[in-house]
């Protein structure tokens, strides 16, 4: 690892966990190329239309306890990385931890005690140490915004990153570092080798993180669609992220810079990536004005369409082999798997190389 010629690595998929690869593994003195079939600066994928969050205990109750083992390591990680990423490029990330809150209409308050009866279930343990129920005032005092409420759930665990400041930081930052960048090449994958339309290319390890683009590779893989509202008001000033619990339907609600929020619920098991629906939208807006009465006059500035890959039982999937090893299947769980299966697949790069060394 310290000979003058650094073992060198390909990197398949410009993403989010292909970009922090590329960051990782380029700070251990690797000669990391990264390949990207789109652009770079205007990523295509999942992870720039995501909102961001990082979320263990609110995903718990709907997925495997792994899930949230994975999530509770990144959110460790999430800080530290934020901040070395801005100090490397003099950037704001804005990396958030203030928890997110959980509310429901007085009609739904049954959705609020079936969470937590999940939540201890599945935590099995005391969940005090991790969830604070509110009355009213209290989440006024939190949220001076959510006035029409008078219950919710504080999970204080929990965070969110913007994912609009973070992949261009992250790109800035692997041009510091001599990444090579590959734009609008596609690739192929195999053991030791890349393959584009200009031929084949020999590494000392090949990192596939393709998405959607490794479905003839990964059996089961497939696209789930999401579709995302940003909408625009400086009536409505939320602190963190909020969610929405309603018997149809599971909104969020995740405040960025300049009166903006992203909105979205939708799960649609599709690979349709056509622009978002009426009904979408109009279930979306529905639950946003639900939320608050001055999200009405909101200003609906952009909508997001993504298809997110998952397994058949929605888990992460890694898997080594001699010079390849693959990392897939985030599902909606972008931001909060990202870190700790980056370092775990970081762990099992440098062990290749090195036996082959």
């Amino acid at each position: 690892m310290t000979s003058e010629i650094k073992p060198s690595v390909a990197i398949a998929g410009g993403g989010l966990i292909g970009r922090l690869l590329a960051w990782r593994l380029s700070l251990q003195q690797f000669d990391v190329t990264l390949y990207e079939a789109g652009d770079l600066s205007t990523p295509g994928g999942a992870c720039w239309a995501a909102a961001g969050m990082i979320s263990p205990l609110s995903e718990l109750v709907h997925s495997e306890a792994e899930i949230y083992r994975l999530g509770v390591q990144s959110l460790a990680l999430w800080p530290s990385w934020a901040e070395q990423l801005e100090q490397q490029s003099g950037r704001q990330v804005q990396f958030r931890h203030a928890g997110s809150l959980l509310v429901a209409h007085a009609q739904d308050k049954s959705e609020l005690l079936q969470f937590q009866r999940e939540l201890q279930g599945k935590l099995n343990d005391d969940i005090s140490a991790h969830v604070q129920a509110l009355d009213g005032e209290q989440l006024r005092q939190l949220e001076p915004a959510l006035e029409n409420f008078e219950q919710g759930l504080y999970l204080r665990d929990e965070g969110d990153i913007n994912n609009r400041r973070l992949l261009p930081v992250l790109l800035s930052v692997l041009r510091q570092q001599d990444v090579a960048l590959r734009e609008r090449t596609p690739v192929s994958c195999s053991g030791y080798q890349v393959e584009h339309q200009e031929g084949r290319v020999r590494f000392d390890c090949v990192i596939d993180c393709r998405g959607l683009g490794a479905q003839q590779q990964i059996q089961g893989l497939r696209g789930v669609r999401g579709e995302v509202l940003v909408v625009q008001t400086r009536e409505v000033e939320l602190q963190r992220p909020v969610r929405l619990l309603h018997p149809r339907y599971k909104l969020y609600a995740v405040p960025r810079p300049d009166g903006r929020t992203v909105i979205g619920a939708t799960e649609i098991e599709s690979e349709d990536m056509s622009p978002i629906s009426v009904r979408s939208t109009m279930e979306l807006s529905s639950a946003l004005y639900s939320l608050h009465p001055a999200f009405a006059e909101a200003r609906i500035v952009e909508t997001r369409v993504h298809c997110r890959p998952a397994t058949m039982d929605n888990m992460p999937y890694i898997h080594s082999e001699p010079g390849l090893v693959r990392v897939n299947g985030l599902h909606r769980h972008g931001y909060l798997l990202a870190p700790a299966l980056a370092e775990k697949v970081e762990k099992l790069v440098t062990k290749q190389v090195l036996q082959v060394a």
